[in-house]
């Protein structure tokens, strides 16, 4: 199905956007995490995977591939330091998440 070009003002990468960060924080895991993440990144405090896993009641793996979701989607980045890799909310990512989402409400008016 094909939708009209005058009443689908939302542009394919704006679908895939949503699509791919949907994607990503349809796991209530990934959303707790990425909240955690914000959260101490809000508070100047960096995050590595030891944070996550004393943080939550997850495995080191469980944890890794729920993070791996999030960067994959761009949600956050990784930076890595000596041994350790620390993980920092991408608000741009989100900030575009969010406008190509308030598009839906002006689709058909």
């Amino acid at each position: 199905m094909r939708l009209r070009k005058e009443i689908d003002e939302m542009q394919e990468q704006d679908i895939l956007l949503i699509a791919r960060i949907s994607d990503a924080l349809a796991h209530p895991a990934r959303i707790k995490i990425f909240r955690y993440i914000m959260t101490q990144n809000k508070q100047r405090n960096r995050v590595c995977n030891k944070d996550l896993v004393n943080e939550f009641d997850y495995s080191q793996a469980t944890i890794s591939q729920h993070v791996k979701k999030l960067k994959d989607a761009g949600l956050i980045e990784v930076k890595k330091e000596d041994r350790y890799s620390y993980y920092f909310v991408h608000l741009g990512t989100l900030n575009d998440y969010l406008v190509a989402t308030k598009k839906f409400e002006n689709i058909g008016q």
